[in-house]
């Protein structure tokens, strides 16, 4: 007598991660572990960092994926914006609210 493998698996299903391993991501360490490593997450994913405090903004690698985490290396600090950079953006926000405005006024 043969058994039918149906479709019904066991445990909660892991979906594919928002990261790969030796892929670099710029991150902001959010919290402590208990084993006193940082806590970043991308897109969800909780990555430990060692050596990181809250609040570092860091440029990370990843070195290792498990189903539920993944872990980190630091390699950098976080390319910060230039100021140049952000006064840009601050114009442009700038001019489409204003954009927005006229817009508004003309309807």
């Amino acid at each position: 007598m043969r058994y039918e493998r149906r479709g019904r698996r066991f445990g909660p299903r892991f979906p594919p991660k928002p990261v790969e391993i030796g892929k670099e991501y710029d991150v902001e360490i959010q919290e402590t572990s208990r084993r006193g490593e940082g806590i970043a997450r991308i897109k969800g994913l909780v990555c430990f960092v060692p050596n990181t405090k809250p609040g570092e903004h860091v440029k990370i690698r990843i070195t290792r994926i498990s189903r539920r985490f993944a872990e980190a290396e630091v390699v950098g600090k976080a390319e910060e914006k230039a100021e140049g950079e952000a006064e840009e953006e601050a114009e442009t926000e700038a001019e489409e609210a204003a954009s927005e405005e006229t817009e508004d006024e003309t309807e």
